[in-house]
């Protein structure tokens, strides 16, 4: 069967009601939402289950509601016995990644996400930055086109590089604009502008990870148990030190999907199941390599129908 990796969503993949009928059947799911709303103290959890979306969607109210859904659906996939060979998150998926890999507990998952998120947040005031998808084009046309820009004074990087032909910039909305139209007249097959409230992983960030370092500092990091492949090197590592340098440049610096998804299937991973809200990961792992086996697991029937899949294959 190969091996599995488990992977984690980042932002956007919220939804209201996220995680709550898996809490419903199971124990230890359900004891997720309320370490969540212990460690935070207020009740992300009825934000998470009732909304409204408007309140859910706020980046530090979200960061850590994916999270603590996504490790209660862990919860009950670990209780079934499966285990990953490795584990890898988008963005703030990556902090899922590491609390699935013991590196980090939950409880200290969650306040550095809710931080993480207010931090973003306020690095850059409202309007001043912009994020957008780029289909069609290659990362070092892309590359060259927002180096150039920002030579010009216009601040703009490569962001998300999710699958071949997908990519998201940001930085300043001069910038994302600027390169958004040189990007067209290259030949980019469409340009679409994100609907986010900060340029996130892009150089602008960089004051939230200057306030994101002391509460790192004061979190137990311990050596991974299971390896986690790092967004901002696509590199499997485990050291503690690795990983709070990892956490601290993966804000202002770009996620590198399709490359962390290469490099599970160069580890022997031939199975990929997405643990939390959506199934936008599975549908990148698809565009990088068609006949990888994907699961994404949210709620008790797509666990039950990845528990039968995988209990066929071995």
């Amino acid at each position: 069967m190969g091996k599995i990796a488990f992977l984690f969503p980042g932002q956007g993949s919220q939804f209201v009601g996220m995680g709550k009928a898996i809490a419903d059947q199971n124990e230890r799911a359900a004891s997720i939402f309320k370490a969540a709303d212990e460690r935070l103290d207020f009740s992300l959890s009825d934000i998470i289950f009732n909304g409204p979306l408007e309140k859910l969607t706020l980046t530090e109210n979200t960061q850590p509601a994916i999270l603590t859904a996504s490790i209660a659906v862990l919860k009950a996939l670990e209780d079934e016995g499966i285990k990953a060979d490795y584990t890898a998150g988008h963005s703030l998926g990556e902090y899922s990644a590491l609390v699935a890999s013991n590196a980090l507990s939950f409880e200290d998952a969650v306040y550095a996400v809710r931080n993480r998120g207010l931090f973003m947040e306020e690095a850059v005031p409202a309007g001043q930055g912009a994020m957008a998808a780029i289909l069609g084009m290659e990362r070092e046309d892309l590359q060259q086109l927002t180096d150039q820009i920002s030579e010009e004074g216009s601040s703009v990087q490569l962001a998300n590089l999710n699958c071949p032909g997908q990519i998201v910039i940001s930085g300043s909305r001069e910038g994302v604009e600027a390169a958004s139209e040189r990007a067209k007249e290259k030949g980019a097959r469409r340009v679409i502008p994100l609907q986010v409230s900060g340029p996130f992983h892009s150089e602008l960030m960089t004051p939230a990870a200057e306030r994101l370092k002391p509460i790192l500092d004061d979190l137990e990091i311990k050596e991974a148990d299971i390896p986690v492949v790092a967004n901002v090197s696509a590199e499997a590592i485990t050291k503690p030190e690795e990983i709070h340098t990892s956490l601290l440049k993966q804000i202002y610096s770009p996620v590198l999907w399709e490359d962390t998804v290469r490099k599970l299937l160069d580890l022997g991973v031939e199975t990929f199941i997405e643990i939390g809200p959506g199934n936008v990961l599975s549908g990148l792992v698809k565009k990088v390599h068609r006949r990888a086996a994907t699961f994404a697991v949210g709620d008790p029937e797509s666990l039950e129908k990845a528990l039968n899949k995988l209990r066929e294959e071995r």
